[in-house]
């Protein structure tokens, strides 16, 4: 026969277990909506974007240079995806790099992903959104400290949002 005190402590342990394990569960599914995969069709995209965003999110397209209003933008804010909205980058980390894009050093936590790109006979890394797997433009090495990254963006492939005073 088992003491009703160690029933007691045995049922309270399995509770708690189970109420550690279900909150986790419902954390893990709720962050990971921020950026789990978006996938729309093409029909989609196009009714959502503009043509130049379309060119460049979906089919890798490069911009003109000097030709993104982003490039004058100096204000505190994020630099967010015009496919789906997920924060890319810092305005901290913006710089004028002189090549006629967005540039900047580096990118906020899990916001993009990286893959080799071997278009026009040269390896570079391409940068893409990890929400909506978007184009956004390439990263090289030869950018400022600290990182020494240039992540050159493609504006249009980028909106701007400024950071909210309380």
């Amino acid at each position: 026969m088992v003491p009703k005190q160690s029933r007691r402590v045995f049922l309270g342990l399995c509770s708690a277990t189970a109420t550690v394990a279900l909150s986790r569960q419902f954390a893990f599914a709720a962050g990971d909506t921020a950026t789990s995969p978006m996938k729309l069709s093409d029909a989609e995209w196009r009714k959502r974007l503009s043509p130049p965003a379309y060119a460049v999110l979906r089919r890798a397209a490069t911009e003109r240079p000097y030709s993104s209003p982003l490039n004058s933008e100096h204000r505190a804010g994020t630099f967010l995806c015009a496919g789906c909205s997920l924060p890319l980058f810092a305005s901290s980390t913006k710089f004028d790099s002189g090549t006629g894009w967005p540039s900047f050093y580096d990118h906020l936590p899990s916001a993009v992903a990286e893959k080799r790109d071997f278009a026009f006979g040269m390896v570079r890394t391409e940068v893409r959104c990890a929400r909506c797997d978007g184009h956004l433009g390439h990263v090289f090495d030869d950018g400022p400290k600290p990182t020494g990254l240039r992540y050159c963006m493609n504006g249009v492939a980028l909106r701007f949002a400024t950071k909210r005073t309380t």
